[in-house]
Formats: structure tokens, C-alpha cells, sequence
């Protein structure tokens, strides 16, 4: 407590004196000089030798590689070069892959034993991060979207169905003036599930109130364009949020009653093969 003493009065510390009977070795670093072998000391004695062992080596080293350059000097064999024992190793990229590779398997391993995961739990955080890597695909807005309806010349044919935008340009039905060219530059995942192509407010995003039949007939159609090896998937589109307060497409009439009053409607110009309502049939044409 000397030291809370000085603070107080001002007065100099006391000088330190080593006990004569303290352990003393060795300076490494000066010769003939001895001293006290307390922990304090012990980190520098230690590099202290390790410096010397090294310089040691370094010496050895040199008076070989002397010996080898007068053996090639004289044309006698030699073996390979001797690397320098002191220099530092380098760890390479290699070195480095394998210690990036052992952390990880480190991480790994002490999940699965203390998480019960290889990953600790982060599955979904992990799935996340997939959302920053690059691809080919984009988002769409609505208006952006319309304007790939094949109305402007060298420009791809999109459609979208639930979300999903595609470029259907190959395929001939989409083009201008095809039995389906209704569809392109829009979302019309409802009349993908109703068959109701004929009712213009089906051809929308809007798929409140459809059937469990019409939802299995909506995932068949996005399947479709999903498998397609002439439609390629090239985003998403993003929606304006649909108002729950705003009525509900009604369902258009059945495909008997419909069939048989197509004839008798004067003005009624909907071809029957133009409603993707048949899947062989609609699939040969699209």
C-alpha cells in the first residue's frame, strides 16, 4: 500500500531491492549479466533465447548454403536448396482454404452437438440471405409489366400468373392477335383458376373467394409455365394491395350453359378453343 501512501503525502517511493537470495539467470542479450528470475521477467528472457536460438540457426543456415554455392562452383552435385529454418512460413491460399474450411467445420460440429443443428438454428436466417444473391431476374411494377404485351416492337412477351412473370414470347397464341394474347402484360392468375376468360374483371391477381377445384387449377397452370421449356421465369411482379372492402369477381356462368347460348348471343365472338379451360387442348396451343 506504499503507493497509496506517496499519493497521499507526496513522498517518493521507496527504492526497490532485490533479496540477494533471489533466483537470478542468464541475460541472453548481454553476457556476464545476471538476472533476477522472477515472472516479470520470464516473457522477455524467453524471446530473449528464442532470438538467439534463431540467430543461431540463421548463422548455421548461411555457412551451409556457403558450402553448397562452392560445390556448384567446382560443378560437383548438390541436392535442392535448403529452405532458411528462421524464415517465416507463408500460408498461402491454400493455407488459408483449409483453415476457412476447418472453422466451419469447427462451427458445424460444435452446433450439431450443442444446438442440435449443423447450422444453430439459423435455417431461416440462411434462407434469407439468398434474397442478396444476383440472378437474372427483376421486379416488375404493373405498368412496367403492360408494357410487355408485345404491342411495342422488339420487345420479349411477358405474362404473369400468382406473381410469377414469364417470357412466353415463343409461343405463338401470345403473340399479337393470338388466342391468347389476352393474357400477356398481366397478372390473370383468376382466370388461370375460373376458365372465365370471357369476364374481364377474371383477368386479375385477385384470387379471393375461388374454389379448392379452381386453386388445384391454378397450381396446375403455374406448374405449366414453371416445367415449360419454351417459357423461362424472369421475375416477379409487385402488386398494388388489393382492398378487402372491394366486391368480389363474380363467377361466370357454367361451361354447359354457356356452350349452348354461345350460338344464340349475337355479338359473342369468344371462340371456344380461346378458353384455356381444357388442359390437353389448351396445352397444345400454348
Amino acid at each position: 500500500m506504499s503507493w497509496f501512501k506517496t499519493s497521499i503525502t507526496g513522498e517518493d517511493p521507496e527504492p526497490y531491492v532485490e533479496p540477494e537470495d533471489a533466483p537470478k539467470v542468464r541475460d541472453p542479450s548481454i553476457p556476464n549479466r545476471m538476472v533476477t528470475d522472477k515472472a516479470a521477467n520470464k516473457p522477455f528472457l524467453s524471446y530473449k533465447t528464442y532470438r538467439e536460438k534463431q540467430k543461431q540457426l540463421h548463422e548455421k543456415w548461411l555457412e551451409r548454403q556457403k558450402i553448397r554455392k562452392e560445390k556448384i562452383a567446382r560443378g560437383e552435385e548438390v541436392g535442392p536448396e535448403e529452405r532458411d529454418p528462421t524464415e517465416p512460413e507463408e500460408v498461402g491460399l491454400v493455407g488459408l482454404l483449409k483453415f476457412i474450411v476447418c472453422v466451419i467445420a469447427l462451427f458445424a460440429v460444435t452446433g450439431k452437438l450443442f444446438a442440435g443443428s449443423y447450422t444453430w438454428n439459423y435455417e431461416s436466417k440462411l434462407e434469407h440471405l439468398k434474397t442478396f444473391i444476383p440472378t437474372d431476374q427483376r421486379y416488375f411494377s404493373e405498368r412496367t409489366l403492360a408494357t410487355y404485351d408485345g404491342s411495342l416492337s422488339g420487345k420479349p412477351i411477358y405474362l404473369a400468373i400468382d406473381g410469377d412473370v414469364y417470357d412466353v414470347t415463343k409461343g405463338k397464341a401470345y403473340q399479337p392477335g393470338g388466342s391468347y394474347h389476352y393474357f400477356t402484360g398481366i397478372d390473370a392468375a383468376r382466370a388461370f383458376g375460373t376458365g372465365c376468360i370471357q369476364a374481364r374483371t377474371h383477368l386479375t391477381h385477385d384470387l379471393r373467394g375461388l374454389t379448392q377445384d379452381e386453386i388445384k387449377t391454378l397450381e396446375h397452370w403455374k406448374d405449366f409455365y414453371a416445367n415449360h421449356k419454351d417459357y423461362k421465369k424472369v421475375g416477379r411482379v409487385a402488386h398494388k394491395p388489393i382492398d378487402p372492402s372491394s366486391p368480389i369477381p363474380e363467377h361466370c356462368k357454367d361451361r354447359k350453359d354457356d356452350k349452348s347460348e354461345k350460338g344464340n348471343k349475337k355479338g359473342d365472338n369468344v371462340k371456344k378453343e380461346e378458353r384455356p379451360t381444357t388442359k390437353e387442348t389448351v396445352h397444345e396451343e400454348l
